[in-house]
C-alpha cells in the first residue's frame, strides 16, 4: 500500500470514529432529554400553567370550566391522585374536563410527593427518590386484609373538607356550582379513596357524591372487608391490559367490577400500563378522556347520547373491552 493510499485509510477510520462519536453523544442527549422529560412529569411540571390556592387548609389545583354556565351551575368534580403522586399528575385529564365543562379541583393529599407538595422548583431526581423512600403506606399494599376503614381515612377527610367549604358557598372563585351534580375520580390509592368515599367503605359514604371514575383503582380491600355490593351510584372503573399489578383485581370473576351494584361500566386499554392515566403517559389520554367525559356527562348533566353511543358501537382498537351494567 502506498503512503497516500494508508493516508486515506486511516483519514477514512478516524472520520468514521467521529461519526460513531458523534451518533453516540446524539443518542446520549436524547436518553437525557427523555429522562428530564420524565422526571418532569413525575413532578408534576407541565408546560400547561396550573392554578394552585388553599382550601381548607388543603394545598389544591383548580382547572375553571369552559363555557357560559348552566341555569344551576357548573358541575364539580374532584380529583385523587395515587399513593406519592401529586395534585398536578394528570394535567390532560383534569384539562379536558375543564374544557368539557366541569369544575375540576384537585389536593395534595397527606403522601403526596411530585408538584407543589414538595416545592416543585427545588425538586431534582435524588431529592424525589429520596422522598419516595421514606414516604410509607399506612399499611402494606401486598396486605389487602390488615386494611380497615381507618386506612387512608385522611384522605377521605380531605375531600369531605373541600367539598364542604366549596359547596357551602355556591361559587367558588367566580364560579357558580350545582351542589347536586359532584363527580369524583382517582387514581390508584385515588382509585381507592373515591370508591371509599362511594360507600366501600360505608363510613365513609357521602350521599353528595353522584358519580365515581375509579382509574386503575387499588380495591383489593374492598372485595373481602368493604361493601362493593350498596354503592347505589354510578361507577366508571378503567384499567389496563399491562397494569398487573391492579386492574386483575378489577376484571377478575369476583372482583371488584361483578361485586359493584349498578350502573357500572369497565373500560380497558390494551397494552395500558398503571401510569397511563397520568402525566408520564400522553398515547391512552385521547381514549381514557372519552369514556371519562361520556360518563360524567351522562350522570352529572342527563347527556344519555355520549355513553349509549359507546355501548352500542364496537369499541375502538386500543379498547381492549368494554362491559356495563346498567339495570
Amino acid at each position: 500500500m502506498s503512503l497516500s493510499a494508508a493516508g486515506r485509510s486511516r483519514g477514512r477510520a478516524v472520520l468514521k470514529n467521529l461519526a460513531l462519536t458523534l451518533i453516540a453523544i446524539i443518542f446520549v442527549l436524547f436518553l437525557a432529554l427523555k429522562a428530564l422529560q420524565h422526571f418532569d412529569a413525575m413532578v408534576g411540571r407541565t408546560a400547561h400553567p396550573v392554578t394552585e390556592l388553599t382550601i381548607a387548609g388543603r394545598r389544591v389545583a383548580i382547572w375553571k370550566p369552559a363555557g357560559p354556565a348552566p341555569p344551576g351551575g357548573y358541575p364539580l368534580i374532584i380529583f385523587s391522585h395515587g399513593f406519592t403522586g401529586c395534585d398536578t399528575q394528570s394535567v390532560l385529564l383534569m384539562e379536558a374536563l375543564a374544557q368539557a365543562g366541569y369544575l375540576v379541583l384537585a389536593p395534595n393529599h397527606r403522601d403526596a410527593v411530585c408538584g407543589s407538595a414538595g416545592g416543585t422548583e427545588d425538586w431534582y431526581p435524588g431529592k424525589l427518590f429520596e422522598k419516595l423512600q421514606t414516604t410509607p403506606s399506612q399499611k402494606p399494599f401486598h396486605s389487602p386484609d390488615a386494611w380497615s376503614e381507618t386506612t387512608f381515612k385522611d384522605r377521605a377527610a380531605d375531600l369531605e373538607a373541600i367539598l364542604d367549604v366549596v359547596l357551602g358557598e355556591g361559587s367558588f372563585e367566580g364560579v357558580s356550582i350545582d351542589s347536586g351534580r359532584v363527580g369524583v375520580a382517582g387514581h390508584s390509592l385515588g382509585g381507592y379513596t373515591v370508591l371509599g368515599l362511594a360507600g366501600a367503605w360505608p363510613s365513609w359514604k357521602d350521599r353528595r357524591v353522584k358519580a365515581v371514575l375509579a382509574l386503575s383503582p387499588y380495591c383489593a380491600p374492598f372485595l373481602k372487608q368493604g361493601d362493593l355490593r350498596h354503592l347505589d351510584v354510578p361507577i366508571m372503573y378503567q384499567g389496563g391490559t399491562r397494569d398487573v399489578g391492579i386492574t386483575p383485581f378489577v376484571r377478575r370473576p369476583g372482583g371488584a367490577y361483578d361485586l359493584t351494584s349498578t350502573p357500572k361500566y369497565y373500560v380497558e386499554f390494551d397494552g395500558a400500563g398503571h401510569f397511563a392515566w397520568t402525566n408520564l403517559s400522553k398515547e391512552y389520554q385521547p381514549l381514557i378522556a372519552t369514556y371519562a367525559l361520556a360518563f360524567f356527562d351522562r350522570y352529572l348533566k342527563g347527556q344519555a347520547d355520549p355513553m349509549a353511543s359507546l355501548i352500542a358501537n364496537p369499541p375502538p382498537k386500543d379498547v381492549s373491552s368494554f362491559k356495563a351494567a346498567v339495570k
